[in-house]
C-alpha cells in the first residue's frame, strides 16, 4: 500500500521544473555540518512518517524545524541572509530529488520481503548501508551505486570498516539523459544503444516525468535464495 502511494506521489513530481529552477543556483556548496544536513529529515518525513510532500512543503518544514540551526551555521560562514537563503533550497533539493528515489527503493523491496521487513535511518547510512532488509533471520544490507549525482549524496561506503552484521549487496542506479527518451532513435531509424541498455534492464523503470526508479525485480532473485535455503 505504501509502495502504491509512494510511486504514485513520485510521478505527479514536476522534475523538469524544478530543474529549471535549480540548476543555475550554486551559492550554497560547502559541506553542510550535521546539524542541518537533511538526509536525517528525509528519512523521518518520507520513511517514517510516511508523509508524501511535495519538495517546496518538505523544505519549508525543514527550514522551519531547523531555522535555528540554519542561521546559526549562516551567520557563522559571513553570508548574507538573501545569498544564503536563495542557494539553500538548491543544495537540498539536489539531495531530495536522489534520497527519494533511495526511499522508493525501500519501499519496493518492503513489497517483496513483506511489511517492516526493511529499515532506513541515518545510522544505517554511516554505517554503510542504504537500508537493510531483515527476512526470515538473514540480513541484507543494500547499497544504492549512483552513476550521476550530486556530491553530497555520493557515499561511496567502505563495508569492510563497518561492524554491521550481514551480507552487502551494491544495486547499480542508472539515469541517462533525458534526450536519450526523448529521440531514442537514430537517424537511420535505429534503436540508440544506451536507450536499448536502458529498456532491457528490467531492475529499473523510468516514469514519463524523469524520475528512474528500482523495480521489485531487483530483489526478488535475493529473496528466493534465502527461501531456497531454509526449505
Amino acid at each position: 500500500m505504501h509502495l502504491d502511494k509512494f510511486t504514485k506521489f513520485l510521478k505527479t513530481v514536476d522534475l523538469s521544473s524544478y530543474r529549471e529552477r535549480f540548476r543555475p543556483i550554486k551559492i550554497v556548496e560547502m559541506d553542510l555540518p550535521k546539524e542541518i544536513q537533511a538526509i536525517s529529515f528525509l528519512y523521518k518525513v518520507y520513511w517514517n512518517d510516511k508523509k508524501f510532500l511535495n519538495f517546496d512543503d518538505f523544505y519549508n518544514e525543514y527550514k522551519s524545524t531547523l531555522s535555528n540551526n540554519l542561521e546559526t551555521f549562516r551567520k557563522k560562514i559571513q553570508m548574507c541572509q538573501k545569498c544564503f537563503y536563495l542557494g539553500l533550497p538548491a543544495r537540498i533539493y539536489r539531495t531530495w530529488a536522489s534520497i527519494i528515489t533511495q526511499i522508493h527503493a525501500g519501499y519496493v523491496a518492503e513489497s517483496v520481503f513483506g511489511e517492516k521487513s526493511v529499515e532506513m535511518s541515518e545510522e544505517l547510512d554511516h554505517k554503510g548501508a542504504d537500508f537493510r532488509i531483515n527476512y526470515k533471520g538473514y540480513k541484507l544490507n543494500y547499497q544504492v551505486k549512483k552513476e550521476t549525482h550530486s556530491r553530497e549524496v555520493r557515499r561511496d561506503k567502505d563495508a569492510s570498516k563497518t561492524k554491521l552484521e550481514g551480507e552487502f549487496i551494491d544495486i547499480l542506479y542508472i539515469v541517462p539523459p533525458s534526450d536519450i527518451f526523448s529521440n531514442p532513435k537514430t537517424k537511420k531509424g535505429e534503436w540508440r544503444k544506451p536507450y536499448t541498455d536502458f529498456t532491457n534492464n528490467k531492475n529499473l523503470e523510468r516514469f514519463k516525468n524523469g524520475f528512474v526508479v528500482f523495480t521489485p525485480l531487483t530483489f526478488e532473485g535475493e529473496k528466493r535464495k534465502i527461501d531456497q535455503k531454509i526449505k
